[in-house]
């Protein structure tokens, strides 16, 4: 294998690909990044078994040469140097020469490494997936749906389902849910679809994954492809793939949990409300639960309390807006609630309360993409 590739593109794409290389892996190959080089151009894979990502970089872009293949080949080399490597040379271009018993020599400008290739028959072929279940949204508006729900699974590997995003349709919307247990995140969207009859449920894609594929989206409003199947996600850009395999196991059923009355209600504006909790939680984050008060006053003022009793009090009131329904006090753990106002785009939140010992939902005020539902403390 020979050819010489524009150093910048290479880069960047070594750096997507390398996002997919674990080094905890029990496959030695998977250590590595697998260089394929044909006619068309130069394909990059990096894989650990549940996530796989492959990119191509075209001979020619634009009208503009990118690389000159040489000499067509495969080889693998180990990620973790090769990328460094790749990184911090000095010249415009990047030659790559592959020759006997994998024997790899990169060379760029006044700079020469000699790298010792693996075997690429040995690397693990990627899925070819039937693209049966298959629709469209916008790059951005996926980023967004990422950022918006993937901080609220589950880090525990008690329940393995749960530590990812569960994504099903319904009349037409793509729903996204995020939950622990103890709170959680739903995010709907409308899609571009092949075919009208689509749906699906139970498509849980790993938090570790949607927070890689996250990395590589643009803020374009260039759409992406998504293809389910039955265990693998496939997400396809224009000149990317990636691949995510599905956790097992059958996804709470999170639609009921959601009140549809309430006993109390009010607005508040996001920034403000986020900052007075991030105060509150200066004196309770010793403590394992992160408790934060929180009790409505007369003329919609609202007292958020927290109490450390080793540190001390901190008290704070804020204006909420149209304030409905009983009088309100509930103990809440703030941390989860600072992670919600932090992904919240709108700069009004409406706020529903069921009880005090019932769960309690947070929606931005101008529209109803999405919505945040949290748990209670119980604090006696």
């Amino acid at each position: 294998m020979h050819f010489v590739i524009n150093r910048e593109r290479f880069v960047h794409d070594v750096q997507h690909v390398a996002k997919a290389v674990s080094s905890r892996t029990t496959i030695p190959i998977l250590t590595g990044i697998k260089i394929v080089a044909t006619h068309e151009g130069v394909t990059l894979t990096g894989s650990d078994s549940d996530v796989s990502i492959e990119t191509f970089i075209p001979k020619e872009s634009d009208g503009n040469e990118i690389a000159t293949i040489s000499e067509e080949g495969s080889i693998v080399l180990q990620a973790r140097f090769f990328a460094e490597i790749v990184k911090k040379l000095p010249g415009e271009e990047i030659e790559i020469i592959v020759k006997d018993q994998f024997a790899t020599t990169i060379r760029s400008a006044s700079s020469v490494f000699n790298l010792n290739g693996l075997d690429p028959e040995e690397y693990p072929r990627l899925p070819q997936l039937e693209e049966n279940l298959t629709f469209r949204l916008p790059q951005d508006m996926l980023k967004n749906m990422i950022r918006q729900t993937v901080f609220a699974v589950s880090t525990q590997e008690t329940r393995p389902v749960l530590t990812g995003v569960n994504l099903e349709t319904e009349e037409g919307e793509l729903i996204c849910t995020a939950t622990d247990s103890h709170r959680l995140a739903m995010r709907k969207a409308t899609i571009e679809k092949n075919d009208e009859n689509l749906s699906f449920s139970n498509v849980v894609i790993p938090g570790k994954s949607l927070n890689e594929l996250s990395k590589i989206l643009d803020d374009t409003n260039e759409l992406i492809d998504v293809v389910v199947t039955e265990n693998q996600v496939l997400f396809k850009l224009e000149n990317l793939l990636f691949f995510s395999r599905l956790l097992e196991g059958k996804y709470p059923v999170t639609k009921n949990m959601i009140p549809t009355q309430s006993k109390t209600s009010f607005k508040l504006k996001t920034k403000p409300f986020l900052h007075t909790l991030e105060r509150a939680l200066l004196l309770s984050r010793e403590g394992k639960n992160n408790v934060i008060n929180l009790k409505t006053l007369e003329d919609g003022l609202i007292e958020i309390t927290s109490v450390s009793p080793e540190v001390g009090k901190v008290t704070e009131n804020i204006q909420s807006d149209g304030m409905e329904g009983e009088e309100m006090r509930i103990s809440f753990n703030g941390k989860n609630v600072i992670d919600a106002l932090k992904v919240v785009d709108s700069e009004d939140i409406h706020i529903v309360f069921t009880g005090a010992m019932s769960p309690f939902v947070i929606r931005p005020t101008d529209h109803n993409h999405y919505l945040h539902l949290f748990s209670p403390v119980r604090t006696y």
